[in-house]
């Protein structure tokens, strides 16, 4: 890959050298939408494997895909998303860096401007914070300052928000941050055919993509179909998923919050609440169509994310429907999501301090006026 990066340099008489020498001075870590069911003979995998499948096709299909952060490499991955990909690929497609997300970050974004097809993997989405004037100032806002003549086709992936007791500074939600720019597409996966079909869209895409994934998600097993696990397969950006239908009230949810969702409706149709659940797949650009063809059906929402509740993605939604679909609402919105304080570490206090499957159950028996005691599935 850096042999891709030395002949389109050396076009413009920049020195290739550069490049090298900068890493060099700097120690290396060691080391469609559609209601559409799974079939019954689906396979299962996990998240991580069709994370995994997904790189390698993309690769195999494209020589400028290439794929750097730290330990994606000799160690395969902090979390193996990228195990045997060196093996095959080599060091210069798959490269480990500095612990410096600003320098290969925007090592990365001056790849694509040349063409070629990064994946930047940031260890945890808190990180990028280090890297977030290359994201925002030079990947996102570039097509648009150059009146399109300069395309950026990357992608930001790795684990975003809350895991198991890593602290406030490890477990930010940044949907919402990187979904209020303009110039980026950001995608949350819940599923394993989410993950495989949503990273090959992205790879695939002109523009930078933001690809939050979930650590709690990737050791988790979904049925995948056979279109699924076909090498053209991928998902259509900025559509969202009904992953269960319902009548009685509207539930929206992204990443691991899809799972709780799935699990709140179950008991609530248990007690005679039919809950649709709709997994957004996309958080920019936002299916709006989807959501508020729902609520005009259902007449009542539920939001569902981890992060902070001041300006969510729930917020979004929220204002999307009083725009659009307030006639059609037959009680208040509810909106479930993290408590408004940094992450706590001890484990008794992170519980409270994330949206559980029980303030899913509550909100939506209030939005249908209904009472009863959650203490049985607390």
């Amino acid at each position: 890959m850096w042999g891709i990066i030395r002949q389109r340099v050396a076009c413009r008489s920049i020195p290739a050298s550069i490049l090298e020498q900068s890493l060099q001075r700097i120690p290396i870590r060691p080391v469609g939408y559609a209601l559409r069911n799974y079939s019954s003979t689906a396979k299962e995998m996990t998240v991580r494997d069709a994370l995994n499948s997904a790189l390698d096709e993309e690769m195999s299909a494209d020589p400028k895909v290439f794929l750097m952060g730290e330990e994606v490499g000799e160690y395969q991955g902090a979390y193996k998303i990228s195990k045997g990909l060196l093996e095959k690929y080599g060091p210069d497609r798959v490269i480990d860096t500095p612990i410096t997300e600003a320098g290969f970050t925007g090592i990365g974004v001056g790849a694509a401007y040349y063409g070629l097809k990064p994946v930047v993997e940031f260890m945890t989405f808190n990180f990028s914070m280090q890297a977030i004037d290359h994201i925002i100032n030079s990947a996102a806002k570039s097509n648009y300052m150059s009146a399109g003549q300069i395309s950026v086709p990357i992608v930001f992936r790795g684990p975003n928000g809350a895991a198991a007791g890593v602290g406030a500074q490890h477990s930010q939600c940044y949907a919402a941050w990187f979904g209020s720019c303009p110039g980026l597409k950001v995608l949350t996966p819940y599923s394993s055919e989410d993950a495989r079909g949503l990273l090959k869209a992205a790879i695939r895409d002109p523009d930078p993509v933001v690809f939050l994934e979930n650590e709690l998600l990737y050791g988790e097993s979904f049925p995948v179909s056979a279109e699924a696990l076909d090498s053209s397969f991928s998902l259509p950006i900025g559509k969202a998923k009904i992953e269960r239908e319902g009548k009685d009230v509207t539930i929206t949810a992204f990443s691991k919050m899809v799972g709780y969702a799935l699990q709140a409706a179950e008991i609530l149709a248990n007690e005679g609440i039919s809950a649709e659940v709709i997994n957004l797949r996309s958080i920019r650009p936002l299916d709006r169509l989807t959501i508020n063809a729902s609520v005009r059906k259902t007449n009542r929402l539920v939001t569902v994310e981890e992060g902070f509740p001041q300006h969510g993605v729930g917020a979004e939604i929220c204002a999307s429907i009083l725009e659009e679909s307030f006639e059609y609402l037959d009680a208040p919105v509810e909106r479930i999501a993290g408590a408004d304080v940094p992450m706590p570490y001890a484990a008794n206090l992170e519980r409270m301090a994330v949206p559980q499957v029980e303030d899913i159950v509550r909100a939506a028996k209030r939005t249908c006026y209904r009472s009863g005691s959650m203490a049985a599935t607390a």
